[in-house]
């Protein structure tokens, strides 16, 4: 049989076969999984993309597809798919995320909580005693909450929003099985939006007619050909790109390695020397931090007075570019924002902005941006502007040429391959009565001040009673602005169920914790690159789960049978039927495609992975080409149809923070601010290389960045030398907001002025009873701002914060970020 499947088998009797062993299951087959798998790329020779997997079990991560090594039922080791362009070393911490120290053995439930109800003794939440629990016992008391709380109050009382980046997977996507569960209940109180691109994605919207930051980028192929300049504003492309919402096809990566393998003219804006930049061998341009919007102006006035700028493009392709020509002259308010004007707001010679200006005309210029210049008060403006500045080029929609936003994110640029898409599981639909949703970046402020009505993008949001919040595949805690803002908002809701593999801030200070499986002890399904859609990897359950802990799947599952929607909450599916369901769904799409892939149960037990083609015509494709070869049949969703450097809609709605024209708009912090003679220092949080936001900060990578044992932060020898500084040093970072320990590494590769602290340590606070109190893990948010962005989009301001620092005087406080809470084994 074996040597039978092996060699001469037919497609068309290959095919055949397979809708009868369908009826088998795949724990029957009677040939190895590498003879299955050759046998279906012999079988389907126009798509050879199942690859056996030799050594382990297949499976995947945001960091990477991988096979995991197992000896006597444990994870001990990984091994990359053959084919990853640049695998990474996050995926090694796979073992570490199964057998992790803190890993929550099982259900918890805080013990002021159980003993006296809902609401008793928040203040506890983050120090109180923990009581184990049976699984039954904790469904019942969360199904019974949800009960409670949608009779007495509504939906509106439960906010389940759950943001994070959760793990892979589409049918364990917590997130999804959250909120499918909600709607199923009665509904609940959601967010819109991300902290991510929340002021980016509301302006492009109204700029250019899409969300623009998660759209598909002009294909490598293409700027690898055509683009004679590459601008990075405020992105650092090497380390971003080891990770992704879905699995990384890491071409991103290989793309900006051609880049600088062909020699191609590069040019990184930055305070930070970022490792991308030195990759790239880049120029480095260093303004002051949250600047970027001056910078662009004078940019902009170059192009205008040396006359650089392409008329007719923008006669044709937008609105508003005289009202934009009248405030660059100073028309509007008298003051003419030329190179020189924005050399003083930003700190980069006027000749070099003029010089710059004169580079992007003359040669076919993409740019590159990234999402931090937007996390920062009056982030819509720099989004803004770059698409102006792209207009006034007169570059969009030719080859290797205009703009951005995503080329550091997930691969945007890599080729679309032509196959199908896996659909994970629905949310469902909302009951007619849910609420509105809130901003997501507006969490503290809702729950802090119920009744409160904010202004959002053109709409106005009240704030309701917020009695109950479930996190599942989030960590507010880490990801959230000023954490001590958080903390005194956290105690206002009377229940808070978190779900969650390991023992984070946020689970220390839930009153329900509920121990789930990481994705290597279950069974998924998810696609490989974010916009390739390049593969299909099966997640393959490598081990059994740990301890106590369940699949997000059947916890959310006990929970609807218990409230009466178990029937319409799995539609009487199983794991493995949903993932079936799943793929023959794909399978469906790719043979309308015109490619032809197995039956599920062959593909599952194969221990294989599915590459599509990748068509010519896309290794080519150019973002706004349609639009540029004709704007009247292909019109951008604006109520213009064009580039909107004006837009009327945005000035009806009359803010004062984000008027219907971009600008420079002075932010609430910032080098000029008079904060600035308490607090001389601006903050830059950038993404860290080696996790993925707090995701792997207890794993052993963290050896390899951390100082002094605790998150590094990045001082120029300036800064340094005037307070006693030196690489390896303890130190204090603070504000009026708050004060983390940090590791001193002092470098040349960061502007004088700025100091740089990655995103994502575990807050670990030294006394949980004092407001203000240091954390001696360096959680970076303890020192950001909590305030939207603009009335407009009300995003995040994450990258903004002024602050002193100081060598820290004293024997070094123990590090317990990682320690489980006390008294729990």
């Amino acid at each position: 049989m074996k040597k039978n499947l092996t060699s001469g088998w037919s497609r068309r009797r290959f095919l055949q076969a397979g809708s009868g062993l369908l009826a088998t299951s795949a724990l029957h087959f009677g040939y190895s999984k590498t003879a299955l798998a050759k046998a279906i790329g012999q079988a389907l020779p126009q798509f050879t993309a199942l690859r056996p997997a030799q050594k382990g079990i297949l499976t995947a991560a945001h960091w990477g597809a991988f096979e995991a090594i197992i000896e006597n039922e444990r994870m001990v080791g990984v091994q990359p798919v053959s084919d990853d362009p640049a695998p990474n070393e996050l995926i090694a911490m796979a073992p570490w995320q199964v057998y992790a120290p803190n890993r929550i053995k099982t259900p918890m439930v805080r013990k002021s909580w159980l003993e006296n109800g809902p609401g008793s003794h928040a203040e506890r939440r983050g120090r109180d005693e923990w009581v184990a629990v049976s699984w039954d016992k904790a469904i019942a008391l969360v199904s019974t909450e949800i009960k409670r709380l949608q009779q007495d109050y509504g939906p509106s009382a439960i906010y389940a929003g759950s943001y994070g980046w959760k793990s892979t997977g589409m049918l364990h996507n917590c997130r999804a099985l959250l909120q499918r569960l909600m709607n199923l209940c009665g509904g609940f109180l959601s967010y819109s939006g991300d902290y991510s691109t929340g002021a980016a994605q509301v302006i492009m919207s109204h700029v250019v007619g899409s969300m623009e930051v998660y759209e598909q980028q002009t294909s490598w192929p293409n700027v690898l050909e055509h683009s004679e300049l590459v601008i990075l504003w405020g992105c650092n492309p090497q380390t971003t790109l080891k990770n992704s919402w879905n699995v990384p096809d890491h071409v991103g990566l290989e793309g900006f390695a051609q880049l600088a393998e062909k020699g191609v003219r590069t040019i990184a804006i930055d305070p930070i020397r970022q490792p991308g930049a030195k990759a790239l061998n880049a120029e480095w341009i260093a303004p002051h931090a949250y600047t970027d919007s001056a910078m662009m102006l004078g940019i902009a006035h170059t192009l205008l007075s040396e006359q650089l700028h392409d008329e007719a493009f923008l006669k044709r392709y937008t609105v508003g570019f005289d009202r934009f020509r009248a405030s660059l002259l100073g028309e509007d308010d008298g003051v003419v924002k030329n190179a020189q004007w924005a050399s003083a707001i930003c700190g980069v010679e006027a000749e070099t902005i003029r010089q710059l200006a004169r580079d992007m005309a003359q040669k076919r210029t993409m740019i590159m941006a990234g999402w931090g210049i937007q996390r920062q008060h009056h982030g819509e403006q720099p989004h803004w502007l770059l698409v102006t500045l792209a207009a006034m080029l007169g570059q969009i929609g030719l080859p290797g040429g205009g703009f951005g936003f995503s080329y550091h994110y997930s691969s945007g640029g890599s080729p679309t391959a032509r196959g199908g898409i896996i659909s994970g599981i629905s949310a469902g639909e909302a009951p007619q009565n849910a609420p509105a949703p809130i901003p997501v970046a507006r969490i503290a402020d809702c729950l802090a001040n119920p009744g409160k009505t904010i202004d959002f993008n053109g709409r106005q949001i009240t704030y309701p009673d917020v009695k109950m919040v479930y996190v599942a595949g989030g960590n507010p805690f880490h990801h959230h602005q000023d954490t001590n803002n958080l903390l005194q908002a956290w105690r206002r809701p009377e229940t808070i169920v978190v779900q969650e593999p390991y023992w984070t801030a946020t689970a220390t200070h839930a009153d329900i914790v509920l121990p789930c499986t990481t994705s290597y002890e279950r069974n998924d399904l998810d696609m490989g690159g974010d916009y390739s859609r390049l593969y299909v990897f099966p997640m393959r359950q490598c081990v059994a789960p740990q301890h106590q802990a369940r699949n997000d799947f059947d916890i959310f599952r006990a929970i609807a049978a218990r409230l009466g929607v178990e029937q319409a909450f799995t539609e009487g599916r199983d794991e493995m039927l949903w993932l079936k369901s799943m793929y023959d769904n794909m399978k469906g799409q790719a043979r309308t495609a015109g490619v032809a892939l197995p039956p599920f149960d062959m593909f599952w037990q194969s221990n294989s992975y599915i590459r599509f083609p990748v068509p010519e015509a896309n290794k080519q494709w150019v973002r706004f080409a349609d639009f540029r070869a004709d704007p009247l049949l292909n019109p951008l969703g604006t109520p213009s149809g064009k580039i909107e450097i004006f837009s009327q809609r945005i000035a009806a709605m009359q803010y004062p923070d984000c008027p219907g024209l971009p600008g420079w708009l002075p932010p609430q912090e910032w080098h000029g601010s008079p904060l600035a003679e308490r607090w001389p220092l601006s903050l830059n949080t950038a993404h860290p290389a080696l996790r993925l936001h707090s995701q792997l900060d207890n794993t052993p990578l963290r050896a390899k960045h951390a100082v002094a044992n605790r998150e590094e932060i990045l001082i120029n020898p300036q800064d340094a030398a005037r307070r006693g500084i030196r690489s390896g040093d303890l130190v204090r970072a603070f504000n009026s907001r708050g004060q983390i320990l940090v590791g001193a590494l002092v470098t040349e590769d960061i502007r004088p002025g700025v100091v740089r602290i990655s995103e994502g340590a575990w807050y670990d606070p030294a006394d949980p009873t004092q407001p203000g109190t240091l954390c001696r893990n360096g959680n970076v948010n303890c020192l950001t701002v909590d305030i939207g962005t603009s009335m407009l989009a009300q995003g995040n301001c994450g990258h903004m914060a002024q602050l002193e620092i100081e060598k820290y005087q004293g024997d070094a406080p123990p590090n317990m970020a990682h320690a489980m809470p006390s008294g729990v084994v």
